[in-house]
Parts: C-alpha cells; structure tokens; sequence
C-alpha cells in the first residue's frame, strides 16, 4: 500500500477505475489480496486490465462497501 498517502472520500474520485493499491485502500485489504483476487477470479470483484495492468472499477468498489455482492 502507499505510504503516507491521503486518499480522497470514494464520492470524490472522478476517474472510473482507481489502481491495486487505491482500490486496496477503501476495501481495506491489502494490494496483494486484490491480486490474488484477480489471479484466482474468486473475489468480490474483478478487475478490467489496461495495458496489461489492473484497474479496479469504482462502481464496482461502492457496491462492495454497501455490501452488495456479485
């Protein structure tokens, strides 16, 4: 995870995808958990890849927190 870094409130975030470490912040997990996540496509939710990188959707994070599910 980033040190000492100040995230802004989920509502605050105008981009529609946040990195690993962003998204692993506000799930409160640890980055490696959300990649294994994507690896084993057994997690709460799944990544979209860009440029072979993983971007985790911010819809998709709201609807954890609210504890919707798949």
């Amino acid at each position: 995870m980033l040190q000492n870094q100040t995230y802004k409130p989920l509502t605050q975030i105008a981009s529609e995808t946040v990195t690993t470490d962003v998204a692993a912040y506000y799930l409160n997990r640890k980055p490696q958990t959300l990649r294994k996540w994507a690896c084993l496509e057994d997690g709460p939710l799944r990544p979209i890849r860009i440029h072979g990188r993983l971007a985790w959707r911010v819809a998709d994070i709201k609807r954890v927190i609210a504890g919707g599910t798949e």
